[in-house]
């Protein structure tokens, strides 16, 4: 939907960019994923089940390609992370898809205790059938960068230390004891007893190639890419020519109408004044406002992109006229970001903290990915 458009506006921006291993100007794989890469798959092997984070905004794109052949051969239950980021109205149609996949699939918040504790509780029915006969069972938690793999790994760990206080004395992570093949290097966590299981964290790992630029630019807008790999501009215009297709900001007519009207009551009361208002009043600096500071700048970024999509008359298929609407959109966003337009690298800043806004889940719930068709067989 639309996401032609914009792949082809990248395509002419990025060159045709090689996406691989130190291939053109973009190198998703630093050589420490290449290592990292090697112990997951000798890990994999001794793993009962495993635990494939993504994150909800992009249930796809955030797959490791790569190790999917091998996942499919094992036990896995995909945690659909920062679910509170994602739209719910579509996140139901992704569980259903995986669910026709034949996939265990729960989304998650990683921060949520509650949510935690409910993939546990399908790790271990998962791990029902294999447990008559095994007294030791390994589950390992892997996924691409910046998913939220801490964030799950820190609250199984809580989660872990209340079920066996022991475990905090003896250091922070508990080893995993005598399992033919397992080296002592391998540490994790226990969550159950009889049988014992372990839960072992991993490296994030990108593929090394990644074919699809539109992927690409999927996971940078999302964070598992840095910033500096692709360029904050080339990520926020890949960001508006997503909502532009989508008509995204035509939704915000709302939030437009209400600041018009402040505005306008802003007016009103101007004339109403007497000279004691005119008094320099003391500043008190604001601790709770920010919040509201940060909704408000959220406000005026929709305000801005809904005025500029709806007074648009050209063709939002056609990417030269989608890449001038961008233009106009940048000109309107520094306005609304209140960035100065002699400040050094205006642009970039707009960038930032227009991408910050996204990735914060203040311009509302997205999700990136389309839900494939299934064609049944049946």
């Amino acid at each position: 939907m639309g996401g032609n458009v914009a792949q082809k506006i990248l395509k002419k921006q990025l060159g045709d960019m090689s996406f691989a291993t130190g291939g053109g100007t973009i190198n998703w794989f630093p050589g420490h994923m290449a290592a990292a890469t090697r112990a997951i798959n000798s890990r994999l092997k001794l793993a009962d089940l495993v635990i494939e984070v993504r994150d909800s905004r992009i249930p796809l794109s955030s797959a490791n390609q790569d190790l999917q052949p091998r996942l499919s051969t094992k036990r896995r239950v995909i945690a659909l992370n920062k679910k509170d980021l994602a739209n719910p109205n579509i996140m139901h149609k992704w569980v259903d898809y995986f669910g026709s996949c034949k996939q265990d699939c729960l989304p998650i918040n990683a921060h949520s205790r509650s949510s935690v504790q409910k993939l546990l509780e399908l790790v271990e029915l998962k791990l029902k059938e294999k447990i008559a006969n095994e007294p030791t069972l390994l589950v390992m938690v892997i996924g691409v960068p910046n998913v939220g793999k801490s964030a799950l790994i820190n609250c199984i760990h809580q989660i872990a230390s209340s079920r066996f206080p022991e475990q905090e004395k003896k250091k922070k992570q508990a080893k995993v004891g005598p399992l033919p093949g397992v080296t002592q290097d391998i540490a994790g966590f226990k969550i159950a007893q009889r049988p014992s299981i372990y839960v072992l964290d991993t490296p994030g790992v990108l593929v090394p190639t990644i074919s699809d630029i539109e992927t690409g630019l999927k996971l940078a807008l999302t964070g598992s890419v840095k910033d500096s790999v692709v360029g904050e501009e080339r990520i926020a215009q890949y960001l508006l020519a997503v909502l532009n297709t989508r008509q995204t900001p035509l939704h915000w007519r709302n939030v437009h109408n209400d600041i018009l009207k402040g505005l306008q009551n802003e007016n009103d009361d101007k004339r109403d004044y007497n000279l004691k208002d005119l008094l320099p009043k003391r500043r008190v600096l604001p601790v709770a406002s920010n919040v509201h500071y940060v909704e408000g700048i959220a406000r005026e970024v929709q305000s801005a992109l809904y005025s500029t999509l709806s007074e648009f008359r050209g063709d939002l298929e056609d990417e030269n006229e989608l890449e001038i609407l961008i233009e106009e959109q940048f000109v309107a966003l520094q306005k609304a970001l209140k960035i100065s337009n002699k400040a050094n690298e205006a642009r970039v800043m707009v960038a930032k903290k227009f991408l910050t806004l996204f990735r914060a889940g203040k311009l509302g719930p997205f999700i990136l990915d389309d839900v494939p068709i299934v064609t049944s067989n049946s």
